[in-house]
């Protein structure tokens, strides 16, 4: 007597979690990175709907067309990157230059394999140590956040650290709920009214405008990081789940899907890669052959989140000084452990690694270019010089 196989409505709702954790634990931090490279509240807005909708479809056509649980998300490390970063020579529409750079790139990468193997050749401990330093100055946003407004902020990192040992999975969206309450209890208190026009949600078009700053200082490693974050390791969970995940197509799709986000703010779509594993294992569904589903399930979701995507934005606008900001810094607390965990696992790497991480902590700019791109560049340079040594 076999197993009664189990409802259609298991993976359905996996794909349904799989969006709900993967929005609300980090749109907090895309707002923030937008806003830091020059969108005004309403570009940020549609920039965080444009990405909702076009991840949303993403899923939904690798998902259908490959019957895999393939899961598509924003760049959560780009937006940190961008967050790091802040404006650049020519502004916002130069920031949409440099998403329409790395949407470029990502086709280049599906179309060109000696390209994705050039990228690959970058260590991985460079590039998590760039990470890692883009990553630090936002992780201390709770921190920082506690002496300038514990009222606010010690009750979101209380709900954070509380539901981090009892469900680590909704630590972060629950976070984000206590500051959602202390928004309104801010709101009841000083008495202010929300005007309803800013809950609607709307697309923003820029022009986009190329500057040498935008493309070395915000394209660049934008790409690195959301290949070397991303699109990597979410082939490679795939993979441990068995699935094979078509990198041309994959690549294609995301890239197409970020050229089109780009003028309404979008910075970036790719491969899932930790919620990968919540529409992909076997808790979404025993059977692996309807597991698709999930990922179908996913995109759904996401695109009803975006219509979402403006009354969250606004939330952002309302709240009370360091609460976000908090809530993105809690957000990242995983990834930064990952990347210094990367960045210094091999010994011989660890120096180069360092180098790279204390540039890209430091934010400073030089002519017109973000400390991301120096840390890349300082850090392969000290790796060159110390090769012949280790040998």
């Amino acid at each position: 007597m076999t197993d009664a196989p189990a409802p259609l409505s298991r993976p359905v709702l996996a794909g349904i979690v799989t969006a709900l954790v993967g929005f609300t634990s980090s749109f907090a931090v895309v707002l923030t990175g937008l806003d830091a490279v020059g969108a005004t509240p309403a570009q940020a807005a549609s920039g965080l709907l444009i990405l909702s909708l076009t991840m949303g479809l993403a899923c939904v056509i690798l998902a259908w067309r490959y019957r895999m649980p393939i899961t598509v998300a924003w760049s959560t490390p780009g937006a940190a990157l961008l967050a790091a970063t802040g404006v650049v020579e020519g502004g916002w529409p130069a920031a949409i230059g440099a998403f329409l750079t790395v949407a470029a790139l990502t086709l280049l990468a599906g179309l060109w394999p000696g390209f994705g193997q050039l990228i690959a050749r970058i260590p991985a401990s460079i590039a998590q140590a760039m990470l890692a330093g883009v990553l630090l100055p936002l992780c201390l946003a709770p921190i920082v956040g506690i002496a300038e407004n514990p009222w606010g902020v010690i009750p979101v990192v209380v709900t954070w650290l509380i539901f981090a040992r009892l469900a680590p999975r909704w630590a972060v969206p629950l976070a984000f709920v206590a500051a959602a309450i202390v928004v309104g209890v801010e709101l009841i208190r000083s008495g202010a009214a929300v005007d309803a026009g800013l809950l609607i949600p709307r697309i923003e078009l820029v022009a986009p405008t190329f500057t040498v700053g935008a493309l070395v200082g915000i394209a660049l490693p934008l790409f690195v990081v959301t290949m070397a974050s991303q699109n990597v390791p979410g082939v490679a969970i795939m993979r441990s789940y068995g699935y094979e995940v078509p990198w041309r197509p994959a690549m294609f799709v995301t890239g197409i899907g970020t050229a089109l986000g780009a003028p309404a703010g979008g910075h970036g779509i790719n491969l899932a890669a930790i919620s990968a594993a919540l529409a992909a294992a076997p808790e979404a569904d025993p059977n692996p052959s309807r597991r698709w589903v999930a990922g179908v399930s996913t995109g759904f979701s996401y695109i009803v989140l975006g219509g979402c995507a403006a009354a969250f934005s606004t939330l952002v606008l309302l709240a009370p000084a360091a609460v976000i900001p908090a809530v993105a810094g809690l957000a990242l607390f995983a990834a930064l452990g990952s990347s210094v965990h990367q960045a210094v696992a091999e010994p011989a790497e660890r120096m180069p690694a360092v180098v790279t991480f204390l540039i890209a902590a430091s934010g400073l700019s030089f002519v017109g270019i973000s400390a991301a791109f120096w840390a890349l560049l300082a850090g392969l340079l000290v790796r060159v010089i110390l090769t012949p040594l280790r040998r």
